[in-house]
């Protein structure tokens, strides 16, 4: 389905900036989407969206965890205007569309659905987008966890595995991209996670 608001290797240059010129689609990626896409794209840019946080307040009854023992991973919540949720714009074909928001819409099938948020990035080229969909699970749908505390979701993390891998290989991976695409930015939450995660396992 495609929301309201409307590497492939194989690809060379003058066809890269054709496709750029003619599409006008990006999926933003902020949790495993980072580092596991799974869709074809043409185009990527680190960047941020402001006015949500990013928080382990959703539970994986798939991914990273089970319906019995669903693990946490990430949404994001409304907040100030001025707070940045950093990410990568991935630039989708025309032609790639429907098949990539319908793999989306099934990966993302426990709590999420498509908003149209506006994009930022510090990268100066004339092919920036200026919005991007973006997949939220807000606090009415069945599966979100709310707030606790992070030793709370740590320990219910250290717990959790799904067909995507582990829970606490999700923490870790989205860690390390943070610190890749925006080693400026101090992710509180995340890296306190992070942090009660590793005293976990290293007890």
């Amino acid at each position: 389905m495609k929301p309201d608001k409307s590497e492939n290797s194989n690809i060379n240059d003058n066809d890269l900036s054709n496709e750029l010129n003619n599409h006008m689609f990006w999926i933003f990626g902020y949790g495993s989407l980072i580092w596991k896409t799974n869709f074809p794209f043409i185009k990527k840019y680190p960047g941020y969206i402001k006015g949500y946080t990013r928080r382990f307040y959703q539970f994986s009854p798939d991914h990273r965890g089970t319906n019995d023992l669903p693990g946490r991973v990430v949404t994001l919540l409304p907040s100030t205007n001025e707070s940045r949720v950093w990410g990568i714009a991935y630039g989708i074909n025309n032609r790639d569309i429907d098949n990539v928001c319908a793999g989306l819409d099934l990966r993302e099938r426990a709590g999420y659905t498509k908003k149209v948020i506006q994009f930022h990035t510090k990268t100066n080229e004339d092919q920036i987008p200026s919005e991007v969909i973006v997949y939220i699970a807000d606090e009415n749908n069945e599966w979100f966890a709310g707030e606790a505390s992070i030793q709370q979701i740590a320990s219910r993390i250290a717990m959790c595995h799904g067909t995507s891998g582990s829970n606490p290989e999700y923490v870790h991976k989205l860690a390390a991209e943070m610190r890749r695409i925006a080693p400026e930015e101090d992710d509180k939450h995340l890296f306190e996670l992070e942090m009660a995660l590793k005293s976990i396992e290293n007890s």
